[in-house]
């Protein structure tokens, strides 16, 4: 009873969350956009062998054959579209969502995982269009490149939405929906219980509900980090899945069906494409990406995300599994970091300058 009147007493009203949220989420996806640029090239890059390598040696070849805006922050505008509404309906969602929980009894626990699974479900709408939109552009880098032929061509975010909607059709922007839930919100599920948890625990800690920047930072990088790696072999299928090599292309191999809806897809980058050849490999639509399918790696031909982590499993053991889960955990930590650091100080200055009254208010009602 006593922690549920400490929950109710701490609300703030929703306008507050959702504005805090969107900008620190915002915030954290602009910081790391550079970064999955790169990631983005890496699992689309078409040439054999690939042209990026490393993180550090890629991040300074793109940025010094095309610069910041056209190059490191190709896609940032349909980025930072999907970002902060994004995020704006995804902090509403969880507070609404976990407010309700805990008032009619479930475990607080249970109900910020159950808020942050319901509350990225209800933000994927915005944020895999926009997703799908980012990464092509990402790829592409400037109009008309003369340093990397991805497939891709588009003028501007504009030409780039009509142009998929007239030669894919419209579903083509919620292209990989599927698996894109099936590894982001487990993530935003766990991200969110472990952050509660470890504010709590910090609250209790420091005997207050003010607690130090230093642990502000340590609950936000760390729930982000441990969800990140958890949920480290759905991003691994995830990717592999997205961005193997097409068997089709090889000319001594039959296309199995999953391979002949792949190399159908490229029919049509082939057809939007104006000055370059396509791509013979699909891209992530969900960042962070953050594992490359080695030489050698097993070849999941499915689209089945279970299937392909009894086959991964099977052929690589929990190693396959958990790959790339170094540079996963510190991109989760820093993005999950900046967004809930900022959104907690955001909160406190909204509430010292409150735009609407406090739930607390009205909670009799």
């Amino acid at each position: 009873m006593a922690e549920e009147e400490e929950e109710v007493d701490t609300r703030h009203p929703y306008i507050h969350c959702m504005l805090a949220g969107g900008l620190g989420g915002t915030s954290g996806d602009l910081l790391m956009h550079s970064i999955d640029t790169v990631k983005t090239r890496q699992q689309g890059d078409p040439h054999i062998p690939s042209k990026y390598t490393s993180l550090s040696s890629s991040y300074l070849k793109i940025f010094r054959q095309e610069g910041l805006r056209r190059g490191l922050y190709s896609g940032v505008t349909p980025a930072f579209l999907g970002s902060f509404p994004g995020t704006l309906i995804f902090f509403g969602c969880y507070e609404w969502s976990k407010r309700h929980l805990i008032d009619i009894g479930v475990h607080h626990s249970l109900a910020y995982l159950a808020s942050g699974f319901v509350a990225d479900l209800a933000a994927s709408v915005i944020y895999v269009p926009s997703e799908v939109l980012k990464t092509r552009l990402q790829l592409q880098g400037r109009f008309n490149n003369p340093f990397f032929k991805s497939g891709y061509n588009y003028q501007s975010t504009l030409h780039a939405t009509r142009t998929i909607i007239k030669q894919e059709g419209f579903a083509a922007l919620f292209y990989g929906y599927k698996a894109t839930l099936f590894r982001d919100l487990p993530f935003s599920a766990l991200q969110f219980a472990f952050y509660e948890q470890e504010q709590k625990w910090a609250k209790q800690y420091a005997g207050g509900k003010d607690i130090a920047f230093g642990l502000e930072i340590l609950t936000a990088t760390t729930a982000g980090g441990l969800a990140g790696v958890i949920t480290c072999p759905l991003d691994v299928v995830k990717t592999r899945i997205q961005t193997q090599v097409n068997p089709s292309d090889d000319p001594g191999k039959k296309p199995s069906p999953t391979n002949r809806t792949s190399a159908s897809s490229h029919h049509h980058l082939a057809q939007q494409s104006l000055h370059s050849k396509p791509s013979n490999r699909t891209i992530s639509t969900s960042s962070p990406g953050t594992t490359i399918p080695k030489a050698g790696s097993v070849t999941l031909d499915t689209s089945s995300v279970f299937t392909g982590l009894k086959l991964m499993y099977k052929a690589e053991g929990i190693a396959g599994c958990f790959r790339g889960v170094g540079p996963r955990f510190v991109w989760t930590s820093v993005q999950s970091g900046t967004m809930l650091v900022l959104y907690q100080v955001l909160l406190k200055q909204l509430a010292a300058h409150p735009l609407v009254g406090s739930e607390k208010d009205n909670y009799s009602l």
